[in-house]
């Protein structure tokens, strides 16, 4: 059966979750959508706690598609789906995948019908788990498929597209090439070698699907553009596919910032900028996942310490591991507030020692977003998170080294070079723009700097958004002294896209975070 057939149609679906964390499943084969959430919210209100969500088929017999959960900690579970479209029932977690970058289903890939699973490090070696069938344990240990898999963006899972049974796979290069694996049924040797379907493929942020959603026998994807637009490709039994069919059924994809089966590498931890305007109200934007902001939200209940223009604060990746950026304030005795609204203290004082606080993410491998703190004498700190939900605390600080206070900034917000690794760029006040790759290691969290850039002292504010293209790689905002906001979208390898203009009458704001 298809890895994400819902409705027990025999069809592929559509299983995505919008930003608010609703859950829903496009259906194949109607004309609309259905009712909407076939996923009981009461039973599971945290759908946005997950990093990824993998559909895996029918693993117990009874005829139903389970999927899997992926938390931003590394914790995967096996959700049992029942016969009324809820999900209902984990029977098996498993920690430490947070070691990957990607876990994905390629289908069957040794004919006994059972969808196994795959997984890639950041240095790119993939590893095959086979499925057992059975709830309580249901993959055999791993076993290392090859090296060199990091040079592609986006993998996708395609189970059957050429008519043998077997699971097929996709992989495309960050420059557009994108390639077929045909699946031999031997998991020692489960994919023969690439072969190139064509180029251009990097025109959609998503590829996505992999299951026979049309009822010919073969498997098809699904593509969306960075304006939303959602494209059918189908399979044509040969690992290609013919022209593809715009979905007109009236959804707006890139409110979607998460598709199940996705190709990408998944984003989490910061999805929306705080800006604070200089009587010291605070807004927050989110991204749209189309390259744009929503409008403005005031946020009244952020930030302890109030509004004072000397308190200093940050917005960062997810400490609490809840889906929400944590809002960091320093208050006049020097205690640190953090949290999603910055109402929980985290540190009894001394944090008035610091210049600057960024949280680009999990630093150290451990699946627990981390912070980093510059003090006035320019010696940077690494605090490990503790990743605890509502009540976020952090481990004693590390010294990284000294001398970065040669940068007026220093952000980030998840990954730039494609690895799944979360990254910083600096900035110094004549305009150089460095980028520090992360390691995944506590002791040593970044690779010597790279030059990327120059000029960015034209920009009297910097905001790392996190992703607000799709891409599942973060971004970079800038507004300029005559308030013009620009959108860096990453290239993937480290480097930046040329800035597309967001708008005007940014230069209301005081700071960006």
């Amino acid at each position: 059966m298809p890895r994400a057939d819902f409705d027990g149609n025999g069809l592929g679906d559509v299983f995505f979750r919008t930003a608010d964390g609703h859950l829903y499943v496009s259906e194949s084969g109607r004309p609309a959508y259905g009712p909407g959430d076939f996923f009981n919210e009461r039973d599971h209100p945290e759908w946005n706690f997950y990093k990824d969500i993998i559909p895996i088929g029918d693993q117990s017999g009874d005829g139903l598609a389970d999927f899997l959960t992926l938390s931003a900690q590394g914790r995967l579970d096996l959700v049992r789906s029942y016969s009324d479209n809820s999900a209902n029932g984990v029977t098996w977690s498993g920690g430490g995948w947070q070691a990957y970058n990607k876990v994905f289903s390629p289908g069957d890939v040794n004919g006994d019908h059972k969808a196994d699973l795959l997984a890639r490090t950041p240095d790119g070696d993939l590893y095959l788990y086979l499925a057992t069938g059975n709830l309580t344990s249901p993959f055999t240990p791993r076993t290392k498929l090859g090296s060199g898999w990091q040079r592609y963006d986006q993998l996708v899972g395609l189970s059957d597209n050429n008519g043998d049974g077997i699971g097929d796979l996709l992989a495309r290069a960050p420059q557009g090439d994108l390639y077929f694996y045909a699946g031999t049924g031997d998991p020692t040797r489960p994919f023969r070698p690439p072969v190139l379907v064509g180029g251009g493929w990097n025109a959609y942020n998503q590829l996505a699907g992999g299951d026979d959603m049309t009822g010919d026998g073969t498997s098809d994807i699904v593509a969306r553009t960075p304006g939303g637009a959602l494209y059918v490709y189908q399979g044509d039994g040969h690992g290609n596919f013919t022209a593809c069919t715009l979905d007109n059924r009236g959804f707006r994809w890139e409110q979607a910032d998460l598709i199940a089966t996705a190709g990408g590498n998944p984003a989490f931890g910061k999805p929306k900028i705080l800006a604070r305007d200089s009587r010291g109200v605070l807004y927050s934007y989110q991204a749209l996942g189309n390259g744009q902001l929503a409008a403005r939200h005031p946020e009244p209940r952020l930030y302890r310490c109030g509004t004072a223009l000397s308190t200093l604060i940050g917005y960062v990746s997810d400490l609490a591991a809840d889906g929400q950026p944590d809002t960091l304030s320093i208050c006049g005795w020097g205690q640190l507030f953090g949290g999603s609204e910055g109402q929980n203290p985290m540190g009894s004082g001394g944090w008035d020692a610091y210049t600057v606080l960024t949280g680009p993410g999990d630093l150290t491998g451990d699946g627990k977003a981390d912070l980093l703190a510059r003090d006035k004498a320019g010696t940077l700190y690494l605090y490990r998170g503790d990743g605890s939900v509502d009540f976020p605390g952090l481990y004693p600080r590390i010294r990284i080294g000294a001398g970065w206070n040669a940068y007026d900034k220093i952000l980030g917000a998840g990954d730039y070079t494609g690895d799944g690794r979360p990254d910083i760029v600096t900035r110094t006040p004549s305009g150089s723009l460095y980028l520090y790759e992360g390691t995944g290691t506590a002791t040593a969290p970044f690779k010597a700097r790279l030059q990327i850039g120059g000029g960015w002292q034209q920009y009297t504010q910097l905001a790392a958004i996190g992703d607000i293209d799709g891409d599942g790689k973060g971004d970079l905002l800038a507004a300029n002294s005559r308030g013009d906001l620009y959108r860096y979208s990453t290239t993937g390898t480290g480097t930046f896209q040329p800035r597309v203009k967001l708008g005007s009458g940014w230069n209301t704001y005081h700071d960006l975070y």
